[in-house]
């Protein structure tokens, strides 16, 4: 048996651009895709916190230490420049290789500059 699981997410990260005539896809800067383990043409999910879209699409790299976000195509009209976005991957393991299974996930500031990179999401605080 496969499980799907999340694979990467960077958290929380705001959209620098958004261009309705680009070919569809999102650009995100190389550092944050490196960090993520995300590769350019890789599936992603984008949760948009500001309006609740969700929507797919796929990554492509966007300028290295740039701290683009930018959602491109159709997928334009779902984000903003300034909204706040969680771009999730997921990926198929087996149960075996789910003994080892770590998610990369990337925490940023408000400029898309990476604060933390981890394997557990955070406690809420009370």
């Amino acid at each position: 048996m496969q499980r799907t699981m999340l694979k990467a997410k960077l958290h929380r990260v705001s959209v620098t651009a958004s261009e309705l005539g680009y070919e569809g896809s999102c650009a995100i800067d190389e550092l944050l895709l490196d960090a993520a383990d995300i590769r350019e043409y890789e599936q992603i999910d984008i949760y948009n916190v500001n309006n609740g879209e969700r929507f797919t699409t796929y990554a492509i790299r966007g300028q290295r230490g740039s701290g683009m976000i930018s959602v491109n195509g159709a997928a334009a009209r779902k984000a903003a420049p300034g909204d706040i976005l969680i771009i999730a991957a997921y990926a198929s393991y087996t149960e075996l290789e789910l003994n080892n299974y770590e998610p990369k996930l990337v925490y940023v500031d408000e400029h898309n500059r990476i604060k933390r990179i981890g394997a557990q999401i955070p406690a809420q605080a009370a």
